[in-house]
């Protein structure tokens, strides 16, 4: 018997077509079958079902980048003078608590189930574990680490060495990677921050384990120039030059790569996000010429502090800068299709986790959201692919499923206690 069986509803199809009258069956987290809908199919024995009447079903979203440290920054970064990084982030980091953590996560995972994120990738902050055991009960599949620096001067509570560094992922490794739905990665917080020695210790204990390895990586002219003027290199030919590269790193932001970078990067197979609101205030990434060589590129929010965590915003935001800075100049609308949009923030986001998830079809994870199409803003549509780029927003998420199990039914989270974290959120 399945355990869920969603009935009646168009599909989004691995190949960007979307089909109606479908009906799915999902079993142990996984996808068992994707066919035509029968007569008598809604009352096939299954543990659960969903009506898809009016819905689309599609992959759910992969956040590649975000912060689970500064959601209670919401809206304090926004035309704030240079460098937010160390005069509002750092500092408002140092001083977060387990308690303030755990309401961080509880309201982050909120957003994201209810925007329709199923998976997420967060970079690393403080008291990991208190944001970890929420994520656990919230039921969304995610890749978390610990903030890895041991640059000279840190705030006292975040001050550490090497080894006091790599000591705090792997106690967050042990506890929680398998748990739930969560992995655990290791981390560079950012190259400017972390010594030689850092750097060499963690790639080594990432490859030691088979995890992860994620950075922020060329996203100011600072970070690039101080690697040009100190080590005579960009800072994936350092990285490359310390065997830290290969198919399990992330690198987030990649905006001012050289062709160098490039190859090192396609020639590795390191997995690259960019975070198209963040990025707007940096530059425009080279998306087209990473395509061309074949180099997996998934989509972050860089959230929270930064316009929220709805992919939705960001696949907008990405497609219109893609037309600005490239389209324009060749005359061609194009230049990054709505269908590739989307697999960036679903197939190639769950490849960039190393899941086996992001597209609805037998065997793959049952990591799915639906959305309501029975809506003036996207109703009737000559190109559903498009509209949902183009019209969906979070509010039309109705369902959110990861691993075969409901966490939001027609709006309503399952998994949490929305009214009491809201509660906790306003006496904060």
């Amino acid at each position: 018997m399945p355990d869920l069986i969603i009935t009646d509803a168009a599909v989004l199809l691995p190949d960007g077509t979307v089909r109606g009258g479908r009906t799915i069956e999902i079993k142990d987290g996984i996808i068992k079958s994707v066919r035509e809908a029968k007569e008598g199919d809604r009352e096939l024995p299954a543990k659960e079902h969903i009506s898809g009447r009016g819905k689309l079903v599609m992959p759910g979203l992969a956040d590649c980048h975000m912060h689970t440290g500064q959601q209670l920054l919401k809206g304090r970064v926004l035309d704030a003078l240079p460098m937010i990084w160390t005069r509002i982030m750092l500092p408002f980091e140092s001083t977060l608590t387990g308690e303030k953590m755990k309401l961080s996560a509880s309201l982050a995972a909120l957003e994201m189930i209810r925007s329709g994120t199923t998976a997420f990738v967060d970079a690393g902050s403080y008291h990991m574990e208190a944001a970890a055991d929420v994520y656990v009960r919230s039921g969304l599949r995610g890749l978390l680490s610990a903030s890895t620096m041991d640059e000279k001067g840190l705030p006292e509570s975040i001050a550490q060495n090497a080894d006091e560094a790599l000591a705090q992922t792997d106690r967050l490794y042990d506890a929680y990677n398998g748990k739930g739905n969560l992995k655990v990665a290791y981390s560079l917080r950012s190259l400017l921050s972390c010594s030689d020695g850092l750097n060499r210790k963690v790639s080594e204990r990432a490859k030691e384990r088979g995890a992860k390895l994620q950075a922020h990586m060329n996203e100011y002219a600072g970070e690039v120039n101080f690697f040009l003027t100190n080590k005579q290199m960009r800072p994936f030919e350092y990285l490359d030059s310390i065997g830290a590269l290969d198919g399990d790193f992330i690198a987030a932001h990649c905006l001012l790569l050289s062709e160098h970078e490039k190859e090192l990067l396609a020639e590795h197979e390191v997995k690259v996000c960019h975070c198209p609101f963040s990025n707007c205030g940096k530059g425009a990434p080279d998306t087209p010429s990473l395509r061309a060589r074949g180099i997996c590129v998934g989509l972050g929010t860089d959230g929270a502090a930064h316009g929220g965590l709805s992919l939705w915003n960001e696949m907008k935001i990405f497609r219109s800068v893609m037309n600005v800075e490239y389209g324009s100049r060749l005359n061609e609308p194009a230049v990054m299709p709505a269908r590739e949009i989307l697999r960036m923030a679903t197939e190639n986001g769950y490849r960039l986790m190393g899941e086996d998830g992001g597209v609805i079809a037998p065997g793959k994870q049952a990591d799915l959201i639906t959305v309501n199409l029975m809506q003036p803003h996207l109703y009737p549509t000559g190109n559903p692919v498009n509209t949902l780029l183009e019209s969906v927003t979070a509010g039309d998420v109705c369902d959110n499923i990861v691993n075969g199990k409901i966490l939001m039914r027609d709006r309503e989270v399952l998994t949490l206690d929305e009214e009491k974290i809201m509660k906790e959120a306003a006496e904060l």
